[in-house]
């Protein structure tokens, strides 16, 4: 029985070799938001390694929009050639890149995870996050501003730029990043949105700027390329974002023109106990899938060539992307491709290692 996972599918004008992403994960190895050599190596790798998509990770669609001052960026023109280098070397060994532009909000100017993730003071390199409302993410966080109305327009001026940006460096894929705790997220949750104008307090309110953002972003994207979202599915808290609510969005979303959502899960505030374990977000990717109609991807502990095949044999997700596993692995896919007997190229320049 040939493999799913070794399927090609196609989004738009994109075809993807096979259902393998590399879900972005930040690197936090930026200065001023370039991209250097570490990201060449990092993704150009698992391009080498055999995934179908290579996502690079969150970037700062604002100075303000990174989560930490070694984030990479696509708020300036300069950032797109350094961008463009690896997106070169990635589209050379069949894979696809994509980019994931994003604006951290409330849970912007910290440090790197290994630092502590620490608020960074603006003395020290970091600045005064912008958020919905005024309410910091933790005690340790800085108080956030809360963005007027001429401060959303900014916002979504910003990811239309970017997206500008992003076709100049030859990316194929660009989602948007509406999960994890960070602005768009911040502004559907209401455990994080406390506003009482058009953007805040009812359902329609709050995902007014995610859409606003969705179709700012598709209007500037080509017709034939793809564009993603990422959601937080659920909040896993009692009266946060639930999988209905993320149903609900799939569907004017994929008004809005996007063809894909990608299913994740929490963050929006501290404390929070999640059910973590292999294939758990899965369900959320079922659900949207089924209920709003539109391609989703799973994420989350997904780490064997099995789990992934099955994923997509129960109809539960049409992409899969991989985090830790492919930072364990760079070449996990090549090896699940020998574990599902199905028939993949090897990097020429690897092929004596085939057999």
């Amino acid at each position: 029985m040939s493999s799913l996972l070794f399927t090609p599918l196609q989004l738009r004008g994109v075809t993807l070799k096979n259902r393998i992403a590399v879900s972005p994960m930040c690197q936090y190895s930026c200065e001023d938001g370039f991209a250097n050599d570490w990201h060449f190596v990092h993704l150009g790798s698992r391009a080498v390694g055999g995934a179908g998509l290579v996502l690079f990770e969150a970037s700062g669609v604002t100075p303000e929009g990174r989560i930490s001052p070694q984030d990479l960026g696509i708020y300036k023109d300069e950032h797109v050639a350094p961008l463009a280098r690896i997106v070169k070397f990635i589209h050379e060994h069949g894979s696809v890149a994509g980019i994931q532009i994003a604006h951290a909000g409330r849970k912007a100017s910290k440090t790197p995870p290994w630092d502590g993730d620490k608020a960074v003071a603006p003395v020290a390199g970091g600045w005064v996050p912008e958020a919905p409302s005024a309410v910091a993410f933790d005690d340790q966080s800085t108080i956030p501003t809360a963005l007027d109305a001429a401060g959303i327009q900014r916002v979504i001026r910003a990811f239309a730029d970017a997206t500008d940006r992003a076709k100049a460096a030859g990316f194929r894929v660009v989602e948007i990043h509406g999960a994890h705790g960070y602005l768009l997220h911040e502004f559907l949750s209401p455990l994080s949105n406390q506003r009482t104008d058009e953007y805040g307090g009812s359902y329609d309110n709050r995902v007014r700027l995610i859409r606003e953002v969705t179709r700012a972003v598709r209007q500037r994207w080509p017709e034939d390329l793809p564009l993603f979202v990422r959601l937080s599915a659920t909040d896993w808290v009692e009266g946060g974002w639930t999988l209905d609510d993320s149903i609900r969005l799939a569907r004017l979303l994929k008004e809005d023109g996007a063809d894909l959502i990608d299913c994740s899960s929490g963050a929006i505030i501290p404390g929070v106990k999640i059910p973590a374990g292999p294939s758990y977000q899965v369900p959320l990717s079922a659900g949207v899938r089924e209920h709003a109609g539109i391609a989703t991807g799973a994420v989350g502990f997904i780490q064997s060539a099995f789990q992934a095949e099955s994923i997509l044999r129960t109809g539960q997700a049409d992409l899969v992307l991989l985090a830790r596993e492919l930072l364990r692995d760079p070449y996990w896919p090549l090896h699940a491709a020998q574990e599902l007997h199905a028939q993949v190229a090897w990097p020429k320049q690897y092929a004596r290692a085939q057999h």
